[in-house]
């Protein structure tokens, strides 16, 4: 019987400009090759620290329970669920997107009675609705949106949820996946009680962790719940003794993982937190502009656009699978399809973090042009690139 040959690890370099993950930072690729501690040795256990208050400051929040979670942007999703969530409570989720409806999914599993808000996927949850929605209920314990719904490209407003939360005294649970560290997110400021997110979007981190933070007012009503959360392993209660001062094992902590969002957390405060808000918005800006300067609609609402992420139309008659191959195949350029009942629908372009540069937006702006051509799809040639560079101040 012949030996089986496996071939070589040597991944491709790609510019990533999809939904996420996106590129990382030299620094945050030299922390992964850094040596190997065990997970209670006191060097780790100071990184552990500092990784906690450089999170605080990028949540910007004073939460004590504030932490990354051993898991992907999922498991932040699920723990904001299972811990705060029993059977028969009310649940109220905004559902404009794929996201939007894994949560409403992860509730109901938990057991709670979900209200949820739809609208098309690509517009905002209004407060009316949501008010609507409260009042409708004799007590609603949590309200949960998505922040930056990665699958139609809106930004999600937070401000009147946030009072209308308070006012009907349920807690407020935001999904910061694709905005956490490029879009303006103040935790504490907007009256959030349950914020998690994602390591590999806008953090520039490799996918693995779940930031995580909950206030005073979450951690009472987790104190009071009448039963065990039903997740041991993402029982906020016994990870946050691990997180804390006290240490106790509750499992062998990604460490290297760790490492790597200490230092993309780093490279979010030597850049500045503002100054980083103000590049995505920048970016995006000139690369919506360069997307209507070719002829291609803009999917999201207009006014409530991400700028880490734009959805835009595909034409009529472009195959979407093969202009996304070829970007891959002939410029190293991966960009995101549809999900959901946006599949074949829309290109989803993402410029976060690292990934979050004036020349990628040039490059896929001219990448895309070729391959739409090469469909039949008529444009002023460099009509896109110019529009860019225009409001690049190139």
């Amino acid at each position: 019987m012949s030996e089986i040959t496996y071939q070589q690890l040597n991944p491709p370099q790609r510019i990533l400009l999809g939904p996420g993950p996106s590129n990382i930072h030299p620094r945050v690729q030299m922390a992964m090759l850094a040596p190997m501690v065990g997970h209670l040795d006191p060097y780790f256990i100071s990184i552990m620290e500092d990784t906690k208050e450089l999170l605080r400051k990028t949540f910007r929040t004073e939460n004590k329970l504030t932490f990354p979670v051993s898991g992907t942007g999922s498991a932040g999703m699920e723990a904001g669920f299972c811990n705060f969530v029993e059977p028969g409570d009310v649940v109220v989720i905004g559902a404009n997107g794929f996201f939007g409806d894994r949560m409403a999914e992860m509730a109901r599993r938990y057991g709670a009675k979900v209200v949820q808000l739809t609208t098309e996927w690509g517009r905002i949850i209004e407060p009316e609705a949501i008010e609507t929605a409260l009042k409708a209920e004799k007590k609603v314990k949590l309200v949960a949106l998505v922040h930056a719904e990665t699958s139609t490209g809106v930004l999600q407003p937070l401000e009147e949820a946030s009072k209308l939360a308070k006012q009907y005294e349920a807690l407020l649970l935001v999904d910061s996946v694709t905005s956490l560290g490029g879009h303006e997110l103040a935790v504490d400021d907007c009256g959030i009680d349950i914020c998690y997110s994602g390591t590999q979007k806008c953090l520039s981190c490799p996918p693995g962790l779940a930031p995580f933070t909950a206030n005073e007012a979450a951690l009472s009503v987790l104190e009071k719940r009448t039963g065990p959360v039903q997740s041991w392993y993402l029982d906020l209660s016994l990870l946050s003794n691990y997180w804390g001062s006290s240490r106790f094992y509750h499992h062998t902590a990604p460490i290297s993982m760790v490492y790597a969002l200490h230092e993309a957390l780093a490279v979010i405060r030597d850049e500045g937190l503002e100054a980083r808000i103000q590049r995505h918005l920048n970016h995006g800006a000139a690369l919506q502009a360069g997307l209507e300067a070719m002829g291609l609609p803009l999917h999201a609402q207009e006014g409530h656009r991400l700028s880490t992420l734009t959805s835009v139309g595909i034409p009529e008659g472009v195959d979407d699978v093969r202009v996304r191959q070829n970007l891959l195949n002939k410029w190293n350029i991966e960009i995101g399809g549809g999900l959901g009942e946006l599949k074949g629908r829309i290109w989803r372009i993402g410029l976060m973090g690292q990934s979050s540069t004036a020349e990628n937006v040039l490059i896929v702006l001219s990448a895309l042009e070729k391959q739409l051509a090469e469909e039949g799809y008529s444009i002023d040639p460099g009509a896109g690139v110019s529009a860019a560079a225009k409001g690049l101040g190139q």
